[in-house]
């Protein structure tokens, strides 16, 4: 369990330092350098006999190969598509959800048929197929000069005020979204980590708890292909209002849980939940390309997943300390609905802070515009006045 922990909060830990990879060297050598690393932390893991190496060769070797490949995929999107970002996100991010239906099946067949071992190497396939899949991140070259270093093989390292981009934290609309995200977060995962030991406890071995996430994944999947669609036309920094519901609906399907005494209630719930889970993955990119332009987006998104990871890993632990103490789960997921309904309420500012930030930055060129239209204007009266009398003497003449 702690080489799993280690392992999930190591992906978005380092999420800070891939941006900066990120914008020093590109999306295609990042997410290449990412996937050969964490083909060499999963192939090294399935030499190990004791658990101890773990902590290292999956812990944090692959999860760090993981963070690599992972968020240049969300950043190259912006890259190249504009105007159907939100549905291109959501096709993106619904190979995840196909996986997560698919793969836990697929490793108990694996495990029980040809070990633990031999079922790290074959996932090795995978991360070999990955590291094959980020040469495709064709680079855009922002200008001619850059073209030419980039040719000669020269390489110019920026000052350090561009390698660690923190002016995206001006952006009060962006401050607002970091820290919002992360605040309705603490409850956020606690469902996803304990819900099977709660069906156990409640249930017992006479319902298939699979089912869940089953349900989870495939709704999910649905959810970031609709809202991704969904988010291409909703225009700007509105899109945050499709985070604020998805916050909403999972907040109240937390609180819905020790509800439901009937096995249906449960999957009834886990189906509305993934539906809105899918709707608050699959728009980060998008809001984050709104509200700080596509040049910092690498660093916005580095930094909001770097703040994710806290909470993604202290809000279940103390899940499991209630249930500890409580013998139930019920209060735990009572109170791990409150975040996300904190969260989506100080999201719901964005948009008028957005507006406010737009209109003032609107407002500077215009008014620089028409102080050069009137001395311009002013100037022409100048001239006028003085060749009008030129004009005359030389006709007097």
């Amino acid at each position: 369990a702690w080489v799993s922990s280690l392992s999930m909060g190591m992906v978005f830990f380092c999420s800070p330092i891939v941006s900066i990879f990120t914008d020093l060297f590109g999306c295609r050598k990042v997410a290449v350098t990412g996937a050969a690393v964490g083909f060499i932390g999963l192939l090294s893991s399935s030499f190990v006999s004791t658990i101890e190496p773990l902590y290292f060769t999956y812990g944090i070797l692959f999860a760090c190969g993981c963070s690599f490949a992972y968020q240049p995929s969300l950043v190259i999107l912006g890259h190249y598509f504009k105007k159907r970002l939100g549905l291109v996100n959501g096709i993106v991010t619904a190979g995840s959800s196909l996986f997560t239906v698919s793969l836990p099946f697929l490793l108990r067949v694996l495990i029980d048929s040809v070990s633990l071992y031999n079922t790290l190497r074959v996932l090795c396939v995978l991360m070999f197929i990955l590291f094959l899949a980020g040469f495709t991140y064709k680079p855009l070259v922002s200008s001619a000069k850059d073209e030419e270093e980039e040719k000669k093989g020269k390489f110019r390292f920026p000052p350090g005020k561009k390698i660690c981009n923190f002016s995206v934290f001006k952006v009060l609309s962006y401050r607002i979204w970091a820290f919002g995200i992360p605040a309705a977060l603490f409850g956020y995962f606690v469902p996803y980590v304990h819900l099977m030991k709660h069906v156990k406890d409640r249930f017992g071995d006479s319902v298939p708890e699979e089912v869940l996430l089953l349900c989870l994944g495939i709704t999910s999947g649905v959810g970031r292909l609709i809202f991704g669609r969904v988010a291409d036309y909703v225009p700007g920094a509105k899109k945050v209002y499709l985070q604020v519901a998805s916050f909403f609906f999972i907040g109240l399907m937390s609180m819905m849980i020790p509800l439901c005494h009937v096995f249906g209630g449960l999957i009834a719930v886990c189906l509305f939940m993934g539906l809105f889970d899918g709707c608050f993955i699959c728009i980060m990119a998008p809001i984050a390309f709104e509200l700080v332009g596509a040049q910092d987006v690498s660093q916005a998104i580095g930094f909001l997943l770097g703040l994710m990871s806290v909470p993604m890993t202290v809000g279940p632990p103390i899940a499991g300390l209630l249930h500890d103490h409580l013998g139930t789960y019920d209060v735990a997921f009572y109170l791990a609905g409150v975040p996300p309904l904190i969260g989506g309420a100080i999201l719901c500012f964005i948009p008028w802070v957005h507006e406010r930030q737009k209109l003032k930055e609107r407002a500077k060129p215009v008014d620089g515009e028409t102080t050069e239209k009137m001395l311009g204007n002013e100037s022409s009266l100048v001239l006028d006045a003085t060749e009008k009398p030129a004009k005359e003497m030389e006709s007097g003449v």
